[in-house]
């Protein structure tokens, strides 16, 4: 049966938990609040429960979930062959709004999708998730909303649009505060040589190069990257849509997540995948493809 809890009383909070765990173990799916967004979470390693997330959003396994972690050291269990830089912005602002999309380790028996092979992991800025995680390890969550929804800013709001499809809902109050906006995790492919970001959002670009200075922006080509005899033709007022049409044309994953690799020679080949804002709305952005995998 469905059940909110009012985490604002430590008594509640403390029976909300307990059963928003069991919950987990049961692979069901519980909703609560993140530094962010509330989301709705299920065990990352149940195939089942993240299809139940899948479909209580209304999405496909196109759309992998994101993979939330109680600590940094986590890290190395869930992804491989993570690169320096990213691992200081790792370091830099987590827990907090960024999300890494870095290769998972093959090793892991899980299916959050269709990742080619990545995991979009981030460690949330919020004592209700800590606690949560902390007793049922990494758990895949995506924004508390049906798919072309706004994000709850709620446990109540949340549950308006997921109803019974959830057995726990968390409620912590507004997240972010009352009367701002619903800003989501900015998301950085770490999967390339170059650290790129794939979606603009609580981290921004200037501060993230306070720590990794040669992180790409959205949209962002290394010079090395333009096409001479393209740049020699192209009239002035033409250059800037060539170059914008090949930075969307560059391999880079998303999100969610998730999200959504690239062999760490680089790969040729290219595919777009859907990156959700916080209004709900879905765009599709370039994603790279790891060789061998399909």
């Amino acid at each position: 049966m469905t059940t909110t809890y009012n985490c604002t009383s430590d008594d509640e909070r403390a029976k909300g938990l307990e059963h928003a765990q069991r919950a987990i173990s049961e692979k069901k799916c519980v909703v609560f609040p993140t530094d962010t967004v509330y989301g709705i979470a299920a065990d990352a390693f149940s195939p089942q429960a993240v299809t139940m997330l899948l479909v209580s959003k209304g999405r496909s396994r196109t759309m992998p979930p994101p993979v939330l972690i109680p600590r940094i050291n986590a890290l190395d269990g869930l992804a491989t062959d993570v690169p320096a830089d990213a691992r200081k912005l790792a370091e830099a602002f987590w827990p907090g709004g960024l999300t890494l999309i870095l290769h998972a380790q093959p090793s892991l028996d899980w299916d959050l999708g269709e990742t080619k092979g990545t995991v979009a992991l981030r460690m949330p800025d919020d004592e209700i998730a800590q606690e949560l995680l902390t007793l049922t390890g990494p758990l895949a969550v995506s924004s508390a909303n049906r798919t072309g929804h706004a994000p709850g800013q709620t446990a109540a709001a949340a549950r308006e649009q997921l109803a019974d499809s959830v057995e726990v809902y968390l409620e912590g109050g507004f997240r972010p505060l009352e009367g701002e906006s619903a800003v989501p995790s900015t998301i950085v492919d770490a999967t390339g040589p170059r650290l790129r970001v794939v979606r603009n959002g609580a981290v921004t670009l200037d501060q993230l190069r306070e720590h990794v200075p040669g992180v790409l922006g959205l949209g962002e080509i290394p010079m090395a990257e333009e096409d001479p005899a393209e740049a020699a033709v192209a009239a002035p007022d033409e250059a800037a849509p060539a170059e914008a049409a090949r930075a969307e044309a560059a391999p880079a994953p998303d999100e969610a997540a998730r999200p959504e690799a690239a062999p760490a020679g680089g790969s040729s080949v290219v595919e777009t995948v859907a990156v959700e804002s916080p209004s709900g709305e879905h765009t599709a952005v370039p994603a790279p493809v790891r060789n061998p995998e399909p």
